[in-house]
Parts: structure tokens; sequence; C-alpha cells
């Protein structure tokens, strides 16, 4: 059965081992986001969009934190199959010295030219003074929200390394934990509840905050806690060093990655701009519809991240290419038929999920329709995050870079910006025309696998 497109059970044990963690974790960490923007949505219109515009400048950051943690982890991926603990070391010293860097200047930026960011996303259609509450609410939701930057960084740089060493569980309960005090933090202080203040978005963002402490000190204090299972995290602070052969192999298949990362989310808070042109109605529709889309969407995002990790251990390990090939397929096929499956359910809600926010019934129609569109997309995109993940295993970087990325800014930010400039198209063809070129992305990420150039070991 290993040459079929499915696999045996033994196959389907070690790559759900890795898969099912992410997923339940993801899963939790998104509905949890999905009820605290519906308690936002419930505030008030307004409140829920200033949030929503802040979410995607700062989702711009916490993507170029992912980036860099991605770019070392294919070397603690493969460091870790290959059993050494001193290069996983290294790779944890290079994750953390970039991360708190890329913090600090996330911060900063966002101190000095939030305002003006948030102003991006409101010229579209609408009454000035609308437009005046949420960039009101914005600024207050953003002050807050930066004092978490660091802990999330910090975070990732612990739970990425966990997984990269076959540790999923504790990664996933810290992140169950942090979200499960997010929401009941978001309950209290929202809302003004047990005593509390109402604080509305302010209330929002302290919980987020406070969650991402808690999410830090639980995986960082597990991983010293337990040196035993974890070897790499003896005399991990007792030096900052890291060899500088390695700094430069890492900044050389990596950085591409950091730059995909940042370029990609930077891309998709460009096109989210586009579609609010037509409207500040888009700004909340899209809101919704985003919510609903990041809680059904784990599935693929968690068996994409099977790929890269399990791809990455093998190859580190040595395996025959063609095994690799095999069970890059098997996962594939798993994946997209898995969310042909929760494509349905998506369309199956897309007509109830808005009732649930306080806003009008223009922009509960217009969400159901951006719901709809994406709910038609998800298994292509399955098929390309699975050949994302798999290419970016190898250390083929500039590969993902291009097909990522690259393509973002090449195919759909010019064709986004010029339908929402140039043309009188209304925003829910417009966004399906869009989406609709994952088509392409798909035929183009076929290629890359088939070519097999992905499958090297390129730890030092």
């Amino acid at each position: 059965m290993r040459s079929g497109p499915l696999g045996d059970r033994k196959f389907y044990r070690e790559a759900m081992a890795v898969a099912v963690p992410i997923m339940i974790q993801n899963f939790i960490t998104n509905f949890v986001s999905l009820l605290d923007n519906l308690m936002v949505g419930r505030v008030g219109t307004a409140q829920m969009s200033g949030v929503a515009i802040v979410n995607q400048v700062l989702f711009v950051v916490n993507l170029c934190i992912f980036g860099a943690v991605s770019g070392a982890g294919i070397f603690t991926a493969q460091y870790a199959g290959s059993g050494d603990h001193e290069g996983v070391r290294a790779t944890f010293r290079f994750k953390l010295i970039t991360n708190l860097a890329i913090a600090l200047i996330g911060a900063g930026v966002l101190l000095g030219f939030g305002d003006g960011l948030i102003s991006l996303w409101l010229r579209g259609e609408g009454s000035p003074r609308e437009a005046g509450r949420f960039l009101s609410y914005g600024k207050e939701y953003l002050a807050v929200m930066l004092w978490g930057i660091v802990p999330f960084a910090m975070s990732n740089v612990y739970c990425s390394t966990l997984r990269e060493n076959g540790e999923t569980v504790v990664p996933m309960a810290s992140g169950v934990i942090a979200v499960l005090v997010n929401l009941a933090l978001n309950y209290v202080l929202i809302f003004g509840h047990f005593g509390a203040p109402a604080m509305g978005v302010r209330g929002a963002a302290l919980a987020t905050v406070i969650s991402r402490y808690v999410e830090l000190f639980l995986a960082a204090g597990w991983t010293h806690l337990n040196p035993g299972r974890m070897p790499f995290a003896k005399g991990l602070y007792s030096t900052l060093r890291v060899p500088a052969a390695l700094v430069k192999e890492v900044i050389r298949k990596g950085m591409p990655l950091l730059l995909n990362e940042t370029m990609w989310a930077a891309g998709m808070a460009v096109l989210n701009q586009c579609y609010s042109v037509r409207s500040l109605d888009v700004v909340s529709a899209i809101n919704i519809e985003s919510t609903i889309w990041n809680a059904l969407s784990v599935a693929y995002m968690a068996t994409g991240n099977a790929v890269g990790i399990l791809m990455g251990q093998k190859l580190g390990q040595g395996m025959d290419h063609d095994r690799v090939m095999d069970d890059f397929r098997k996962l594939t096929v798993f994946s997209v038929g898995m969310n042909v499956a929760t494509a349905l359910i998506l369309a199956a809600v897309s007509p109830f999920f808005p009732l649930f926010y306080a806003t009008t019934d223009e922009i509960r129609a217009l969400a159901t329709r951006f719901i709809l569109v994406q709910a038609a997309i998800m298994p292509l995109y399955a098929f390309t995050n699975c050949c994302y993940f798999a290419l970016r295993s190898g250390g083929k970087t500039v590969i993902t870079f291009l097909f990522d990325s690259v393509f973002v800014w090449g195919v759909n930010v010019p064709l986004a910006y010029v339908l929402s400039r140039f043309t009188a198209i209304p925003v829910v063809p417009m966004f399906a025309v869009v989406q609709a070129t994952e088509a392409v992305k798909c035929v183009v990420g076929f290629v890359f696998i088939k070519k097999r150039a992905w499958m090297q070991t390129i730890i030092v």
C-alpha cells in the first residue's frame, strides 16, 4: 500500500502524531479567536472593524516572526532527525536573536506609524464620521497589543523548536491553555463582568497580551524542566553564540523564507485594502469571512505543517527519495480529500455565521458571498500548501519565495489593484477572480514537486 495513493496504519499514525496536535491547537486557537471576534462584533460594527484593521497590520509582523523561525526551523528539523542536539541549540539561539530583533523593530514601526497604516483601510465609500470611529477604536486596540509582540516572538521560538523535535503535544497544550485564558478574560474585560470595568476593544487586547505571556511561560517552563526529553535545553543559554557557518547557511536558505512570509502577509493586507476601496462595509464583511475561514482552515494548515516536519526529518535521516515522494503523495491526497469535506461545511454555515454579528443585513449578505467563494477555493489551497511545505523542507526557499509571495505580488496584487481602481466590477466578483488564481499556483506547485530538486539534505 505504500506505493498507492493511500498509506497503511503505521504511516498515518506517524503523520497524524504530528498533524493532529497542531490541528487541535490551531483549531482551538482559531475557534477562540472566532469567539473573541464575535464578542467584539457584539459590541458594534465600528469596534469590530477597527480591531480587524489592526489585526491585519499586526498579521504582517506576526508572519515575519513566523518566517524567521521557519527559516531556521528547516535546519532544526534535520538536526533533530540526525540526533545533533548542539545543532538544535544553535538554531534555537538564532531564532531567539532574530525574533527579538523583529519584535522590537515591528513594535517601533507600529508605534510611530500606526495611525497612517490604519487609515489606509478607511478610504472606501462611507461616512467620514464612521471612518473616524474605526480609526479611534483601532488606535485603542493597537496601543495595548504592542505589549504582546515580544512574548509572541519568544513563544514561537520555543513552540516551533519543540515541534521540530517531534514534541507537538506541549505546544498544543500551552496554546490551548493560553487561548482559554484569552477567552475567559475576553468575557470579563470586554463586557465588564465580575466587577471588572467594561473595557471594550482595550479589554480584548489586554486579554490577548496576557494569554501570550501564559503561552510563553508554559512552553518555556516545560522545555527547561524536561531536559531528558529535550536534550537541547541543557546549556541552552550558556552562550548566545551561533556558529558562523550555520548563520551563513540559515541566512542563505532562511532569508528567502523570512522575506516570503513578510511579503505574503503584506500582500494579503494590500489585497484587503484593494477590496476595501469599494466601501467601508467590505472591511467588516471581510473580517467576518476571515474569522470563519481561519477556524475551518486548520485541517489543510496542519497537514501542510506535517509535510514540512516529516519530509525534513526524513531528508535529514537520508531516506530514499522515492519513499519521501510516496509519503508526500499520500499526505497530499489525504489533505485535499479532507478539505473537500471542510469546504462543504464552510458553504453550509455561510448563511448563518454572519447572523451572530451585531451589524447590518448588507454586511451579513456580503460576508456570506465571500465565505462561499472561499469554500470553492479551499481544496486548491490544500494542494498548494502541501507543495509549499515540501519545497521548504528541503531548503528550496528561493523556490518557495517565488511560489508564494512573488506569486501574490506578481499576480494577485496587480490584478486586485487594476480591478479595484480601473473597473466598476462589484467587490464579490473581484474577490472571486483574484482567489481563483490559486488554480494557476496548483499547476506551478505540481511542476516544482515533480522535478524533485527540493529533495536534499542541508544540515552542516
